[in-house]
């Protein structure tokens, strides 16, 4: 017997649905094979179609990637781009001149504002083994004066992500990952960056990943504040309860927020993503990269865009890749480096 707790479920597509004050979710889980000289998959490529390449074929993409998979210098304006990285790594390089190489937990939050060109190159380093890669990038809407803040990127290593590891009566074990927002009062995410939704006291904004063992059973605390709303995407295991109701398929389950809903998993490991916040309430407007309020703010996107490049390419490549050593870092536009350490190791990587 259910509560009314559920407001809605909607089977998962491809981006997942999403509600104000997020505009796009999408989740992906590539089985790359081992890695050939070039950082690319070590198969032939025929039957591809090289450079939008979404097909699934024998479980992995190239997107726009020709010869490293991945999605080479592109513009954005308007909004932000949280990029959580669950298995894999990531190389970005933008048009301020900033790089980083980041996976393995790690989450990069870039603020595009008033216009940022970056790629997002996958590149696979193993040439004896296979090359997973699993992340999921948000699209988190700014509101309108802030649309046109300076850039810039903030990393949250692997590493200072708080977690909370939670066993219930029978010892099942919970654990959540807390990339923005207050999940207890000894756990809180870091500081989003400053012109960010997230960073507004009232927005009650939250990201977190949820992983519950076989059976286990944890109660999902109602959110802060009012008006908030709150959309809870199970995307693996085979079936779980939602306030007493039973999920058998993946699933965008939209909850009231003001709400405790319990979760109990089922025979297999279950996982989730939760995406909350009050909305912006404000005219969302998108032509391909570019979200503003109106359609004009759109024209003059595109025209600053045709104009100035956002700054221009700096680098040779459209699409580069940093080298064959794993190791995690940010070479910010300030000149400031982060190099987190250790280097991830398979058996660090989390689940």
């Amino acid at each position: 017997m259910s509560d009314n707790s559920i407001v809605q479920i909607k089977p998962l597509g491809f981006p997942w649905a999403t509600i104000d004050p997020f505009l796009f979710c999408v989740y992906h889980d590539d089985a790359y094979p081992k890695a050939n000289a070039q950082m690319g998959p070590d198969a032939p490529l025929s039957g591809r179609d090289i450079g939008q390449d979404f097909s699934r074929k024998d479980g992995w993409s190239m997107y726009h990637g020709d010869t490293v998979p991945g999605f080479p210098g592109h513009p954005h304006r308007g909004f932000e781009t949280v990029t959580i990285v669950r298995k894999g790594l990531i190389d970005h390089s933008d048009s301020l001149g900033a790089t980083a190489r980041f996976g393995g937990g790690d989450v990069q939050w870039l603020t595009a504002g008033k216009g940022i060109v970056h790629s997002e190159m996958f590149p696979l380093l193993d040439q004896a083994a296979a090359n997973p890669l699993e992340l999921f990038q948000i699209w988190l809407n700014l509101p309108a004066k802030n649309k046109m803040a300076s850039p810039h990127f903030t990393m949250f290593w692997n590493e200072d992500i708080p977690r909370l590891s939670v066993g219930d009566a029978e010892g099942r074990t919970t654990e959540v990952a807390c990339i923005a927002g207050r999940l207890a009062p000894s756990t809180s995410a870091p500081l989003p960056p400053p012109d960010s939704w997230a960073s507004d006291a009232g927005a009650d904004l939250a990201i977190w990943t949820i992983r519950m063992a076989p059976g286990a059973r944890w109660t999902l605390p109602a959110a802060l504040g009012n008006g908030t709303r709150r959309v809870l995407y199970f995307f693996k295991g085979a079936s779980v309860r939602v306030a007493g109701q039973e999920v058998k398929s993946h699933a965008a389950i939209e909850l009231r927020a003001g709400a405790d809903v319990e979760l109990v998993g089922g025979d297999e490991v279950a996982e989730f993503l939760v995406l909350q916040g009050r909305p912006i309430g404000e005219p969302v407007v998108q032509h391909g990269p570019f979200v503003m309020n109106t359609r004009a703010e759109i024209l003059e996107a595109f025209a600053d865009y045709q104009r100035t490049q956002f700054g221009g390419w700096p680098w040779p490549d459209h699409a580069p890749a940093h080298g064959r050593d794993p190791s995690r870092f940010a070479k910010h536009v300030d000149g400031r480096e982060e190099r987190p350490l250790p280097a991830l190791t398979p058996e660090r990587t989390p689940s």
